[in-house]
Parts: C-alpha cells; sequence; structure tokens
C-alpha cells in the first residue's frame, strides 16, 4: 500500500495546473510547486532528526504551513498531531505529553506558550516557528532550505500517520489513531460522493487542526483547485465563491443559515457551485428546505467521525437522493465501501430493523485502529468484528437511508466542533465560587447546538460573566458556554446522577436559546 501524498507526485505529470490559492496571502501553488514544498519540508524533517513514527504536533492557524505539514509528516513516514491554535496551555501540553510529541510546529505567540510548558514535555526536542525569530525554534524556512525528499517513504494501510484527538465524555480527550488507509479511503470516498474532477474549484473553510481538511485534500488528490480560507467571513465566502467560480463548497448549518439571511442577488455570486457540503451537526429542515428552495444547490448532508475520517466510512445524502428520500431529513446511505447499521444502545451484538432507533455503528477502509494509549476505551467502541460504535443514535428506514434522532452520550456539536460537557464542568468547578456545575447542549438555529452551563453558587457572590471569563482563561474558545446560569441547585437522582435531559426542558425552550 502506498504512502498517502503519493498523489502528489502522480498529478506533478501536469505541472502547471494551479491545485493551491491562498487569496489572504496573494499566494498560488501549482501541482509542480505544491510537490515541491512538500518534498523540502518532509527532507526538513528529516535533516531536524525527526524519524518514522514519531509524533509531531501541529498547533497552528489554518494556513498554507499547516497543510504543508501535514503532508511533509506524512511523507516521512512521521505521525501528525493536529490542536486547535485557539487551545490553551492545559489543552497543548495535554497533545504533547499523551502522543510523546518529539517536535511541535507553530508560530510565533505559539512558541512563547510551548516554551512556558516544554520541561513539562520530556519528549519534545525541536519547536519549529512559521513566523518570528525566536531562541531555541528552528524557522521554517530552515526546512525549507533542506534537501528534498523526493519519494515517498513506503508504507503499509495500517501504518499510523495522524493522531487526531477527540474530546471524551470523562474529559480526557481520546487520540483516534488513524492510517494511511484511512486516508486513502476517505479521498476516494469524498471523490466519489461529490463525483470531484480536475475541472473542479472547492471553496473550504474547515478549519485544518479538524478531519474536515480532508475535503481539502481530496479536492487536491482528483487534481482539483483547493481555494483557502481559513476563517469564516460570510461576506468574503460569498465574494471568493464568486471570483474564484467555486464549483463545491464548504458549508456547514450556521453557514446555510446565514445564507438565507442574504439579500436577494446573493444566488448568482454561488451560480457556478453544483454542491455544497454540510456535516458537523444536525442541518434542521428549517434551514435546508428554505436553502434548497432559493438557492437549488443541493447539499451533501455528510456523517462521519473523526474516527472514520468524516466518510472515509460514513454517510451522506446525494444529489441523486432528492427525489426519492426526504431529504431535508436524512444523512444518507454509506459512501465508498463503508456499512452502517443500528444495534441495541445496551447490546451491541442485536441488529435493529427498519425504523427501530438504536446506536449507529460503522464498518469500513475509514475506520480508526483505536484510541491512542487507551485500550479500555479501544475495546468499548472498536469491536473485533470491524464495528465502530459511535455513540450517536438514530435508525434507517426501508430504503437504507440514516437518520440521527438523538445522542447516546451527552455531546454538543457547536458548528461542527464537538463540546463534551463534563471537560466544561471540570474546569468549571476549579472556580472558588462555584459549588457544583452542569453543563448541557440546547437547540441554536444557526450553530445547530451551543452549550450552556447552569451554576450552584457557594458563599459569596458570582455572576454569569466572572464565570464566562474564567472559563475563556481555560478552554478553547468553542467550549466556552454562551450562557449561564445561577441556581440554587441542580437536578440530580441520589444526590449524583445528573438529570441532563430535565435542564435542557426547563432551560432551552422550544425553540432554543437564540445566542447570538
Amino acid at each position: 500500500m502506498p504512502n498517502c501524498t503519493t498523489f502528489l507526485d502522480a498529478n506533478a505529470a501536469n505541472p502547471a495546473k494551479i491545485a493551491l490559492v491562498i487569496p489572504s496571502t496573494g499566494e498560488s501553488y501549482t501541482r509542480a510547486d505544491l510537490l515541491d514544498t512538500v518534498a523540502r519540508a518532509a527532507g526538513g524533517l528529516l535533516a531536524l532528526g525527526v524519524e518514522r513514527g514519531e509524533r509531531v504536533c501541529i498547533y497552528l492557524e489554518s494556513s498554507v504551513e499547516y497543510l504543508i505539514s501535514y503532508l511533509a509528516l506524512w511523507r516521512i513516514g512521521a505521525v501528525a498531531v493536529p490542536t486547535n491554535r485557539v487551545y490553551r496551555e492545559s489543552e497543548v501540553l495535554y497533545a504533547l505529553r499523551d502522543a510523546g510529541a518529539a517536535a511541535v510546529i507553530t508560530d510565533a505567540e505559539g512558541a512563547a506558550l510551548v516554551g512556558r510548558i516544554r520541561d513539562r514535555a520530556p519528549e519534545l526536542r525541536h519547536v519549529v516557528a512559521v513566523s518570528g525569530n525566536i531562541a531555541g525554534t528552528t524557522p521554517w524556512t530552515d526546512l525549507l532550505r533542506a534537501e528534498p525528499c523526493r519519494r515517498a517513504v513506503h508504507c503499509r494501510f495500517d501504518d499510523l500517520c495522524q493522531i487526531q484527538y477527540t474530546s471524551g465524555t470523562t474529559g480526557r480527550p481520546k487520540g483516534a489513531m488513524l492510517t494511511h488507509g484511512n486516508w486513502i479511503a476517505a479521498m476516494d470516498a469524498e471523490r466519489d460522493l461529490l463525483g470531484i474532477t480536475a475541472d473542479d474549484i472547492y471553496l473550504g473553510i474547515y478549519p485544518m487542526g479538524h478531519v474536515g481538511i480532508s475535503w481539502g485534500i481530496s479536492t487536491l488528490r482528483a487534481g482539483g483547485t483547493y481555494v483557502v480560507m481559513e476563517r469564516f467571513d460570510l461576506s468574503r465566502y460569498i465574494d471568493l465563491a464568486r471570483e474564484y467560480r467555486a464549483t463545491i463548497v464548504a458549508g456547514m448549518p450556521p453557514v446555510i443559515h446565514s445564507l438565507l439571511q442574504t439579500p436577494p442577488g446573493t444566488e448568482a455570486a454561488l451560480a457556478t457551485v453544483r454542491v455544497m457540503i454540510s456535516g458537523g451537526g444536525p442541518l434542521m429542515p428549517g434551514v435546508w428546505k428554505p436553502f434548497h428552495e432559493r438557492f437549488r444547490i443541493p447539499v451533501a448532508n455528510a456523517y462521519g467521525l473523526s474516527e472514520t475520517v468524516v466518510v472515509g466510512t460514513g454517510t451522506a445524502i446525494r444529489p441523486e437522493h432528492y427525489a426519492t428520500a426526504d431529504e431535508f431529513r436524512s444523512v444518507g446511505t454509506p459512501v465508498g465501501f463503508s456499512e452502517v447499521k443500528i444495534v441495541d444502545a445496551d447490546d451491541p451484538a442485536q441488529e435493529l430493523g427498519p425504523g427501530e432507533d438504536g446506536e449507529i455503528a460503522l464498518r469500513g477502509p475509514g475506520v480508526a485502529l483505536g484510541y491512542w494509549q487507551m485500550p479500555e476505551e479501544t475495546r468499548a467502541a472498536f469491536l473485533p468484528d470491524g464495528w465502530f460504535l459511535t455513540g450517536d443514535i438514530g435508525h434507517l428506514d426501508a430504503d437504507g437511508m440514516l437518520a440521527i434522532t438523538d445522542r447516546k452520550k451527552d455531546m454538543i456539536v457547536m458548528s461542527g466542533w464537538k463540546v463534551y460537557p463534563t471537560e466544561v464542568e471540570d474546569a468549571l468547578i476549579q472556580h472558588p465560587g462555584i459549588r457544583d456545575a452542569a453543563v448541557f447542549g440546547c437547540p441554536d438555529e444557526r450553530r445547530g447546538e451551543v452549550p450552556v452551563a447552569v451554576v450552584v453558587p457557594a458563599e459569596g457572590g458570582i455572576t454569569p460573566d466572572d464565570i464566562i471569563a474564567f472559563a475563556r482563561e481555560r478552554l478553547a474558545g468553542y467550549k466556552v458556554p454562551r450562557r449561564v446560569i445561577v441556581a440554587a441547585d441542580i437536578p440530580r437522582v441520589n444526590g449524583w446522577k445528573l438529570l441532563r435531559k430535565r435542564l435542557r426542558e426547563e432551560y432551552c425552550g422550544a425553540g432554543g436559546i437564540g445566542c447570538a
């Protein structure tokens, strides 16, 4: 099984074709440029002493350097550990220590943060800085001056290439172990789903620390052009779609909701778009149907997880489903070589029939090997016969179309980001003015869901603003509660088992909380 970056070599047979565009900086990369830059970064990592199988953390804003880092690490057989640039010190330190990272690639501000925690990450040998001139770091430009790694390291299907952290219900993040084979499967599945060709132009908005970057990499693999938007801004998004004549655009429920609020005429800016991607959270019929009726752009509503490289093993609704299925509720049918079934939530050996709600199980070539250094969690979710228990609840209809109806776990999905209540509660309870805390998700038409906290104060007064400021110091921004309620008590069974459902019923209301 070849290294998953060898498509770069194959595509370079047409060297002048534009592969990558960074509108914010005015940069563009031909296929030859992209291969050369990746090969040089890979050679630089080898010269630095990064070895096959070693883990390297990427702690950057979405950028061309982020994408190049992925590809360069995979090319030399090393393991990418992507993180979100909004992570705080404790979150970065966890990733570095848990993965046993030998190096981290970051920017000037990130290098300063890493410098403060470096002595607590004993396996960390190198810090590569893509900006600034910082003592104790290796400049990114030095990597690019190294002898290029002209041939990718040969890899097997199950050779590890990425540890993708996804928060655990206990608050301890789990590292999904993704392989070269998983990524090859994902690129194939996404190309199949969207029918991507060398003529396509993809406008990507998903953060590069998220597996959603796979859509951009799949476009590159198919020979198309990937237009990178580092941070989403609605007016800029519309302008870029028009300027570059995008044929495929990344979306998610908040984006689709925002487009519905635009004035008439916006449709013309998206006239070249033949399909929009949505995923990462529930796309409500009240948003999806009006979007379809106004813009007439088919939405590939996808279902997948970090553990499956999105639809590497997952489902999606395709444009051809629109004529026969309830396209405004379903997440479709398996993509590529994926399989899906519904099992009893308490007994996964028992498969359920059409229309019966149970836990969604997925099987296919995109399923991760398991969780890094977590054998018990791996055994619980990754079954011996290849099925992965997703923790989501849903059912299959008589035609095999999947619908998601609930979550077995209490995970909150906000704009595609997964927020686990226990992790947020663990941070909040450290506040000396809080005696008890509970976090839950409330529906939000624009974001899908938002995290909300109820806190019981200790002696002395606290305000919601105090709590939010405290949370911002300890958590990535998307994990911070959008609303804080100060209450006299929190409903629990026998004083310990939290009744999140009751909290949702009491505080969310029928239409959600309508956060800005």
